[in-house]
């Protein structure tokens, strides 16, 4: 079947458990829009899911020009087959210039099924999305070769043309449109498509918050010298109501998982304070935080890369520094108490 696009951009919104829009997928709006406004389309948010009042009406404070929602019980549960059927029938029907997903769990798992069903291409893990108006066609900006450089990557020839984008790429934006279109549409799942079902929901137990939602983080690098020390990053953190994040080197040494890695091929963060604790400054690490309204430094190298992109820099040795500041934040907490 030709593929007779529109010049509409789509971005698909995640639903959090509670019925709230995942922080990612309101982030995505904010470039949609511009996109959209460029190729003269209209932004679209899609969203499915059991039951998505609340969730329109805060997507709709994001700049959407129209909202198009799949609502049933089949859907309250993420379920990659049914999903990824019904998003393809609505990207048939609908036929976006592109279409974007936020890099998390649920878009890497359902974007190569539909674009493999599309028969279009598919970027993944981006850093920037831009247009060339010229063409049509989505500028897609994305780290190569371990992260040494980065690569802009263009799908001239198939629709919708596709991409996921990190989380805390962008920040987001409020825009109130005069009128938002609600188009609800009805899609029948094929239950022989189901080949999955939840039984139960474990929540991972942490003593801090989702490093992607925190507005403190507390990271820390090799310069830690051993996983011993992330233990008064923990307690930083907690003292300050923040997160604890790492450098790939703190990572690869197995001192902390993954998920609280920081970086150009870990998150991308945007917290309003970001105490970096033995970071020597690697580029690839200073792409996932440099855009943090305050850099704290601290580092025993006064000539650490670091520094360059502090806004406040400490030379000295972590392990006299970080007790010491959560001393001081503790006692500060307890004088307000009193007070």
């Amino acid at each position: 079947m030709e593929y007779k696009k529109s010049e509409d951009i789509w971005v698909f919104i995640e639903i959090k458990e509670d019925g709230k829009v995942q922080r990612p997928s309101l982030e995505l709006l904010n470039p949609g829009m511009e996109i959209a406004r460029k190729l003269n389309g209209k932004l679209v948010a899609v969203l499915l899911g059991g039951e998505l009042e609340d969730a329109v009406r805060e997507v709709s404070a994001y700049g959407a020009d129209q909202i198009v929602t799949v609502q049933g019980s089949e859907y309250k549960e993420y379920c990659t087959d049914i999903y990824t059927d019904a998003l393809c029938t609505l990207l048939k029907k609908y036929a976006p210039a592109g279409f974007l997903l936020a890099a998390t769990n649920k878009g890497r798992d359902m974007s190569p099924r539909i674009a493999c069903r599309l028969k279009t291409g598919l970027t993944a893990d981006c850093t920037g999305i831009d247009v060339d108006r010229d063409t049509g066609c989505l500028l897609w900006t994305r780290p190569a070769l371990g992260g040494n450089l980065m690569a802009c990557i263009v799908c001239r020839e198939h629709w919708p043309q596709m991409g996921t984008v990190r989380p805390g790429t962008y920040k987001t934006k409020k825009a109130v449109k005069e009128h938002v279109e609600i188009q609800r549409e009805t899609v029948e799942p094929r239950e022989n498509k189901r080949r999955t079902r939840v039984y139960e929901i474990i929540h991972e137990e942490s003593g801090t918050a989702d490093i992607e939602s925190a507005d403190i983080i507390v990271a820390g690098g090799k310069g830690l010298g051993s996983a011993k020390g992330f233990q008064m990053l923990y307690d930083l953190a907690e003292a300050l109501g923040g997160a604890v994040g790492a450098t790939r080197g703190a990572v690869d040494k197995g001192w902390i998982p993954h998920a609280y890695q920081v970086g150009q091929t870990g998150k991308t963060i945007r917290p309003k304070l970001y105490i970096a604790c033995g970071i020597s400054g690697a580029i690839q690490h200073i792409v996932g935080m440099s855009a943090s309204d305050t850099i704290i430094a601290i580092n025993q190298d006064q000539d650490a890369p670091i520094f360059q992109a502090a806004d406040y820099g400490i030379v000295g040795d972590v392990y006299d520094i970080v007790p010491e500041l959560t001393k001081k934040v503790l006692q500060e907490k307890g004088r307000k108490r009193n007070d």
